[in-house]
């Protein structure tokens, strides 16, 4: 799963206090989990390459490369791909690299723009349509990365990876707790095979979402108690 807590994200309406803490550790502990449940295959070459180069060996440890620097990076690992590209356009393998390249430093617009075209050779790639989803959501296109996400369940309903982030852009780009929860109980009832580890992870952010919906609640017979005195 990509730790991309530094992204400003479009924020859920009307927080309250439990769900700004809530949102806070979501950030922390999940970020948006594309890939995070049922990891398919390990990282391209180009993937690693891009999440470790771009920071000259002078940069000191702990240095955060900035948005240009990140632009930069992102260009310097593309180029070779993109040469491949204008040999072999329709390759979708090639775009989906691209795609991640961008994705990883902070270029969502450019990320979705490749995984669309990478998909319009293989409709049927779930795990791709999945990660579009994700760089329109970092890109603020909530409605748009619901719709790909609903688009892979519908072709694969027991997705898993699909699921939790359904249910995390649910919570986080729509407020939606009721919503997240009744995704990750599908998630967590069609898939079975998650590890311990993946299974706690998802009944945590379960319980918290409970407690989100809690905390809506209490707000709203407040507001109704108040109203009628």
């Amino acid at each position: 799963m990509t730790n991309e807590s530094t992204t400003a994200l479009p924020a859920a309406p009307t927080l309250g206090a439990v769900q700004v803490y809530f949102m806070a550790t979501l950030c922390l502990c999940a970020g948006l989990g594309v890939g995070y449940l049922l990891r398919s295959q390990p990282a391209t070459t180009a993937q690693r390459n891009t999440t470790h180069a771009g920071t000259p060996s002078a940069k000191p440890a702990g240095h955060h490369p900035g948005l240009e620097e990140m632009r930069q990076m992102a260009d310097k690992q593309a180029a070779p791909l993109l040469d491949k590209l204008q040999s072999n356009p329709n390759d979708s393998s090639l775009l989906v690299q691209v795609a991640a390249i961008y994705h990883t430093t902070h270029r969502f617009k450019e990320a979705a723009d490749y995984y669309t075209r990478a998909l319009e050779f293989d409709p049927k790639n779930v795990a791709v349509r999945t990660k579009l989803a994700s760089s329109l959501y970092r890109n603020g296109d909530i409605d748009g990365a619901m719709t790909q996400l609903n688009r892979s369940l519908k072709d694969q309903p027991t997705d898993a990876n699909a699921l939790f982030d359904l249910g995390m852009i649910k919570l986080q780009g729509k407020g939606d707790a009721k919503g997240a929860l009744t995704t990750w109980q599908r998630l967590l009832k069609t898939n079975p095979q998650l590890s311990p580890e993946r299974k706690a992870m998802v009944l945590k952010l379960m319980a918290d979402a409970m407690t989100m919906m809690g905390d809506q609640h209490g707000i709203e017979r407040a507001q109704n108690s108040n109203g009628h005195e």
